[in-house]
């Protein structure tokens, strides 16, 4: 059963996907629209072995590592901002990877994105060390049977696409060096989820001292993360703080995940405590 936030979510990212409009190659009259990702998003979000698998993940996450949210809704919130990363980066004319090696569409690489993100921390129900890794192998039976009905007519796309999704997960946490724009815009959308509801509950279940809790306190003063247009550059990240705490997110783990990104001289970024002044990073 679907949280009353991860139906919301679900909302917002069917939304955001069909925003974007036409995405698949071009025809006469411009973009042509194969349905395929608006209809492959709708399966993964209600699909019953992913979302078993997300709230396995968070279990391991909050009650026995005492880590903030890695479950259902941490991973909506990643495909969220990463499709609208990638509608701002096409709004701006930048190409995907996909669509630079002449070899996909950009519903191929969103495709792989939707994929990756809501199945990229699947591995922490295994271990919080090495959990990309082990999100690797948890995925590749899952993404081998959506992509088998997405792209039955071809299994080159489909091992591309399959192979794209795995980098963005691999690539998630900044550790692994990553080649793609989609990767990288999957790291910095993983990094842009960090406002204080992750750290609810993990905060009210706390019992003492523990490894992880300065991502709770500092992820719990983040009142607001805003993905805009950029004034200067395609992406514009603004994040709001109820107390300078939030600084410790955003210099230790966001800006570290940008630095690593493929796609990090596309944004800018500003944080601010409320009723301050915006301090600009990027």
């Amino acid at each position: 059963m679907r949280s009353p936030k991860e139906l919301s979510l679900d909302t917002k990212i069917i939304d955001a996907v069909s925003a974007i409009g036409p995405v698949g190659p071009s025809g006469p009259s411009g973009p042509q629209s194969s349905g395929k990702l608006l209809e492959l998003t709708r399966r993964v979000l209600e699909d019953e072995e992913i979302q078993g698998m997300q709230e396995y993940a968070n279990t391991v996450s909050i009650k026995r590592l005492g880590y903030n949210d890695h479950g259902p809704v941490h991973m909506r919130s990643v495909a969220l901002n990463a499709v609208v990363m990638m509608g701002l980066l096409r709004k701006a004319g930048i190409r995907t990877s996909l669509e630079t090696e002449e070899c996909g569409s950009f519903e191929d690489s969103l495709i792989a994105m939707v994929l990756a993100a809501m199945l990229h921390d699947t591995g922490m129900s295994v271990s919080r060390e090495d959990h990309e890794l082990h999100s690797e192998y948890l995925a590749y039976p899952i993404l081998d049977r959506l992509l088998a009905d997405a792209y039955s007519g071809s299994i080159q796309k489909r091992v591309m696409v399959r192979s794209l999704a795995l980098e963005c997960i691999y690539g998630h946490m900044g550790n692994h060096v990553i080649h793609s724009l989609e990767a990288g815009v999957i790291l910095m959308a993983d990094g842009c989820d960090m406002t204080k509801g992750r750290a609810r509950i993990p905060m009210a279940l706390s019992g003492g001292p523990k490894v992880g809790d300065i991502h709770k306190y500092s992820a719990n003063s983040i009142e607001e993360v805003r993905i805009l247009p950029g004034k200067e550059k395609p992406i514009l990240v603004e994040i709001l703080m109820s107390s300078e705490v939030g600084l410790f997110q955003v210099e230790e783990v966001l800006l570290g995940k940008i630095a690593a990104s493929t796609a990090k001289s596309y944004i800018e970024l500003y944080a601010m405590v409320k009723d301050g002044e915006p301090k600009r990073y990027l």
